[in-house]
């Protein structure tokens, strides 16, 4: 089986948990209900998810819809959390630059930052594309719902995606006076504040929105060195929106907004040691033993670190955006113009361990982007429908990086046996700055055609024309403890000079085709074929080094990924729409894959971008809400995936691997083969990992749930009680580029409850329990640079608990 189970979510009618009774009596719940609304409610959840107003059931894409009340209810206010209710949707961050977000196991390459190479899964919010995924730490605010499409939809939206698209609908401004407060209280000093109000400027003509977030908590790691918490949480949120009806035909909205976070973050520590093929000299234990180091607890969820460096994860982004939509009789005329901002300031601890190995690793970078669309769509359902666009795209990124190596960088990074090795000034204060400078032009024109040959019957081609152009400067001046640039050969093998202009251009030609037949109002299919293609980029990390110690410049550029994709639909509702089954299968395939690959220089391995070969994903996906009673409710969502590397015979090797060449075995077997002998720039094997599963994606994975209300009075107040709860479930994967038994996190379940009392439309009061059973797992797992056997882990969130109240006015 490897089709993604999460196929119900891709052509799901019923976005993730199902609609209660407040959300049915309310009349804006259609778009703004909980996650499956329309479904449960008996009418249809109305989504933009191709450019026009349609009911989720009936457009021929997998796609789930959760609404803003079953975001709140279920603690989902970023993409992270997103997870738990999203079977096929993966988000990993070990910070907010450094993140990453996947659907079927595609999207962008694990754990690389790389600011030369785009994600495949677009973030929008209102229409206006997010360049950085960074955006997908914050929370959302004001959010009416969040449709979360799977698949390549580059004939649809702006910007090109080919493993899916994140889009955020805010509230919009209002007419009739309103106004909303959310506050949240819990353990490890959590509070959330959340409140919005919206109504008329000028009578029918001009109206306004404004909407505010704010989260604080305590963190949840204990560093014993610094004597504070870490891996905080401090976020503040600001939106604006001024819609105005220019004429009975043209309506514009204005947007501002602007977002921070500065906690103390972000931490990864102690998990394990895993033995590798170096000499044991060179290996974790003996080195930190002589060093007389050892750390303050070896089970990571005691949740005590001794990192040396300060941590900071501070980040601002904003933007000023403008829609105009005009309609002109037959069709609507879309203007999207913005400009957005990104800047980042850390400070992280690279060496994850109380000792002064690297003692400075930031990146401090500001972006601007500016994107214009323009974009036709049909009104109605005609013979011929039609979504026309273009597109462009502007980028500059200013980087300016910093590595300084400690007293103990020598020994943990050169051989204990030669001359640097023995002395700690070989590398203390070995620093290297880096500036890198980055320009990114998009162009293109995209369209779908809707043809209707019979009332059932439907066909979709669509075609995209894009146009990528990439320019970069790299330049790291590397200096000695002693302030010289005369370095010797173990110094350049650690932090080595850079200077190189890396540059891309290309133009490519994708589409799609979609048919879709309609059994019957309530059963619907569809299948789908689409040629894709993610933009080829440039290295922006620095390169491989040769011999001589100079950049192999043959290794600037990454080639396009080049994706055939394959899917089949089925969404139903039955029982006088008291039951909605979608089954979604897909089959994804991915030539010139872009990922890590590896590279000896002197002594260390060195990681960089490149095109690794094959890629295939299959999976089934299933939603399924139901609402037996108009009491209860009840969903299960789940996905089964099998993401492989179908060829990659240039692989960083597991950390077992490294320094030998005995192959590795996980789960009794033998999971690689090192590079044939006098491979060109290693003398180290890299390894041949065709087969192996693709980091980050469970082969199962599930979400479910159900809540049951009665109907209660309290204080004058017509109302009900509610029992929730939420559970989700994701089987082993793997954490690290090539799998490794040191970085494979075991499967687990998270359950949480909520408990509270609800008037329609008026008020909600719950108290809520997340990881109810206060279950141990990891989120990441990562390796030690230098390839010495420590493992370091990120657990997730241990049992909160808390209270809400919201009420609208």
């Amino acid at each position: 089986m490897s089709i993604t189970l999460a196929l119900i979510l891709a052509a799901q009618a019923v976005p993730s948990p199902i609609p209660t009774q407040s959300d049915r009596q309310d009349p804006r719940a259609e778009g703004e209900g909980r996650l499956g609304t329309a479904q449960q409610g008996g009418g249809d959840v109305v989504v933009t998810a191709r450019r026009r107003a349609e009911t989720v059931q009936t457009v021929p894409i997998a796609m789930s819809v959760i609404g803003g009340t079953a975001l709140a209810e279920t603690g989902t206010y970023n993409v992270n959390r997103l997870t738990q209710i999203q079977p096929t949707l993966q988000f990993y961050s070990t910070n907010p630059r450094n993140s990453a977000a996947n659907i079927r196991g595609l999207g962008a390459p694990f754990g690389l930052t790389n600011d030369g190479i785009e994600q495949g899964v677009g973030i929008y919010v209102d229409q206006v594309y997010y360049s950085r995924i960074a955006s997908a730490t914050f929370d959302f605010t004001d959010t009416e719902r969040i449709e979360v499409l799977r698949g390549p939809q580059g004939t649809l939206y702006g910007k090109n995606t080919t493993a899916g698209a994140i889009n955020i609908i805010t509230r919009p401004p209002s007419f009739t006076p309103e106004a909303r407060v959310e506050l949240s209280a819990g353990n490890y000093d959590f509070f959330q504040g959340k409140a919005s109000v919206s109504g008329p400027l000028v009578d029918d003509k001009v109206a306004v929105r404004l909407s505010t977030s704010i989260t604080t908590r305590r963190g949840t790691i204990w560093n014993t060195r610094q004597r504070e918490w870490q891996n905080s949480q401090d976020n503040l949120s600001l939106r604006s929106q001024f819609l105005w009806h220019a004429t009975p035909t043209l309506d514009l909205t204005l947007s501002g907004d602007y977002a921070r976070q500065n906690p103390n973050c972000c931490v990864q520590y102690y998990a394990r040691v895993g033995a590798t093929q170096r000499p044991l000299d060179r290996q974790y234990p003996r080195l930190a033993a002589a060093q007389g180091y050892s750390v303050p607890s070896t089970n990571a969820f005691d949740r005590l670190t001794d990192v040396d460096t300060d941590l900071r994860a501070k980040q601002e982004l904003g933007g000023l955006s403008l829609v105009a939509n005009w309609d002109v009789g037959a069709a609507t005329l879309t203007s999207v113009s913005a400009w957005r901002f990104w800047h980042w300031n850390p400070s992280n601890d690279r060496d994850f361990i109380g000792l002064p190995i690297t003692t400075v690793s930031a990146n401090p970078s500001q972006q601007s982007q500016v994107t214009q669309e323009i974009r036709i769509a049909s009104d109605g359902k005609r013979t011929l429908d039609y979504v026309a666009g273009a597109f462009y795209f502007w980028q500059s990124i200013d980087t300016q990086g910093l590595q300084v190596q400690g007293a103990s960088a020598s020994a943990f990074l050169l051989n204990p046996n030669g001359t640097g090795g023995r002395d700690p000034a070989t590398l203390n204060g070995l620093t290297a700055r880096n500036r890198i400078g980055f320009t990114n032009t998009s162009a293109a024109l995209f369209g779908k055609l809707t043809w209707h040959p019979s009332d059932r019957l439907s066909i979709a081609p669509g075609v995209r024309l894009n146009y990528d152009r990439k320019n970069g400067s790299y330049v790291s001046t590397v200096i000695n403890g002693a302030g010289s640039v005369n370095l010797t050969k173990d110094q350049r093998g650690v932090l080595a000079p850079q200077n190189y202009t890396p540059s891309f251009t290309n133009w490519n030609l994708s589409g799609d085709l979609t048919i879709a037949y309609d059994f019957s109002p309530d059963v619907h299919y569809y299948a789908t074929y689409a040629r894709s293609y993610k933009s080829g980029g440039i290295n922006l990390s620095g390169l491989p080094l040769d011999g001589q110690s100079n950049p192999i410049l043959s290794t600037q550029t990454v080639r396009p990924e080049k994706v055939n994709h394959f899917e089949l639909g089925l969404k139903t509702q039955f029982a006088d729409r008291r039951a909605t089954v979608n089954i979604a299968g897909f089959w994804t395939e991915i030539a010139d894959y872009q990922a890590t690959v590896n590279n000896l220089q002197v002594n260390v391995l060195r990681g960089y971008l490149a095109n690794a070969g094959r890629v295939r994903t299959r999976g089934i996906e299933i939603d399924s809400a139901f609402r037996p009673t108009s009491r209860f409710n009840i969903y299960a969502n789940g996905a089964f995936t099998d993401a492989r590397y179908t060829r990659f015979t240039n692989a960083p090797c597991p950390p077992e691997l490294s320094g030998g060449t005995a192959l590795p075995v996980i789960n009794g077997r033998i999971t690689g083969t090192p590079a044939p002998a006098g491979t060109p720039g290693a003398s180290l094997p890299y390894c041949d990992i065709s087969g192996q599963w693709l980091p980050g994606v469970s082969r199962w994975a599930f979400s479910y749930g159900a809540e049951y209300d009665l109907p209660a009075t309290v204080a004058g107040v017509e109302g009900q009680f509610y029992l929730g709860y939420d559970g989700s479930y994701r089987s082993k994967f793997s954490s690290n580029p090539s799998r490794s038994a040191y970085t494979d996190i075991n499967g687990y379940s998270l359950s949480n409850l909520r408990a509270g009392f609800k008037a329609p439309g008026n008020l909600n009061a719950f108290v809520w329990v997340r990881n109810l059973f206060d279950h141990d797992y990891y989120e990441l797992l990562a390796t030690q640079s230098g390839s010495t056997g420590l493992i370091v882990g990120q657990p997730g969130d241990p049992r909160t608990y808390g209270l809400t109240i919201s009420k609208s006015f």
